[in-house]
């Protein structure tokens, strides 16, 4: 099953203050992360697998399908 790692978070009933505390980032980056604005690092991905006991392939780090422009 694909998760957003908004809906990750919901599906905890967690804010995204409590989230960022759980994986060691700031809510800044957390919430750039929720947003497809940034991608978390290593540590921080490592950090949601093992605390949630997901898999790597069923995290959606982004929501916005960039495309280059120079390929259409």
């Amino acid at each position: 099953m694909k998760l957003t790692l908004k809906a990750l978070r919901v599906n905890y009933g967690l804010t995204q203050r409590e989230m960022s505390n759980i994986v060691g980032c700031s809510i800044e980056s957390w919430r750039n992360y929720e947003n497809g604005i940034t991608v978390p690092n290593n540590k921080v991905v490592e950090k949601i697998i093992t605390t949630f006991k997901v898999n790597y392939n069923d995290i959606i780090f982004s929501r916005r399908l960039r495309l280059n422009s120079s390929l259409t």
